[in-house]
């Protein structure tokens, strides 16, 4: 159900994003793979061929993002589909008692500003070419598919900055849906649990073990292969709608 449709992905160059991109080109679609300069962005697109381009941007800033709008425009004719994959965490407790040190402003805000602020710019601006496509069945115009994370419900110690973000995603989608409903553009967020992404990856391997048998079933990290395949599943179903979707192997996180 890809098939013909223009994808701009955030974060494109690795983990979730970097799946979505993938499938799209597999199914037939082209994808704009948005990540920061110093990203393997540029190396993917040349491996994925004519259906790919790269363009680097940060996502908090609305310059960057114009011109790989502009980019998406200008190679690919119009855009369908917005994923938002972009993303940073810290970990860290409200106060350390131990060392008599208070969580960071400043990093609590960086997190809702890349996170959030990102997520909410993209959207923005993704929305100005999305509604300038002719309308399909049901006056369909295109989508646009946030990632909030299960942390946004059950976040864990130390991680305060974190599920603040993912938290304010999940309250964006329905008013956004609902500011878009004239227009014919859907919004639709995905929570995903513990995905094998590089952050997971950077882990030691009994860390990454014990997480996995956290996951009740099926028993495993998620794939990140997993996550774009909801992504396709959907952009295919119209009814959906101003909703969270969680993926997440029935995972509820203990603190």
């Amino acid at each position: 159900m890809l098939k013909g449709l223009v994808g701009l992905v955030t974060g494109g160059a690795s983990g979730l994003g970097r799946a979505t991109v993938q499938r799209f080109v597999n199914q037939g679609g082209k994808a704009v793979i948005v990540d920061l300069p110093n990203s393997d962005g540029e190396s993917f697109a040349e491996s994925l061929g004519p259906d790919a381009i790269f363009a680097p941007a940060n996502v908090t800033k609305e310059e960057d993002v114009v011109k790989a709008l502009e980019l998406t425009k200008e190679k690919f004719g119009r855009l369908d589909v917005a994923v938002n994959c972009a993303g940073i965490g810290v970990a860290f407790k409200l106060y350390n008692f131990n060392k008599d040190l208070p969580h960071k402003f400043e990093d609590f805000v960086k997190v809702l500003n890349v996170n959030a602020g990102g997520t909410f710019n993209v959207t923005r601006l993704a929305v100005g070419l999305i509604g300038k496509n002719e309308p399909g069945p049901d006056g369909l115009r295109g989508v646009v598919i946030n990632t909030a994370s299960i942390a946004a419900y059950e976040g864990q110690s130390g991680q305060v900055a974190y599920a603040a973000s993912k938290g304010a995603i999940v309250g964006m989608t329905l008013p956004l849906a609902r500011d878009l409903s004239q227009q014919g553009i859907r919004v639709i967020a995905i929570a995903p649990g513990l995905i094998d992404t590089p952050l997971l990856q950077a882990l030691p391997e009994k860390v990454r073990n014990y997480l996995s048998q956290t996951v009740p079933c099926p028993n495993r990290l998620g794939k990140p292969e997993e996550y774009a395949m909801l992504v396709e599943s959907i952009v295919s179903n119209p009814l959906l709608n101003g909703e969270v979707i969680r993926l997440d192997g029935a995972l509820r996180m203990q603190p």
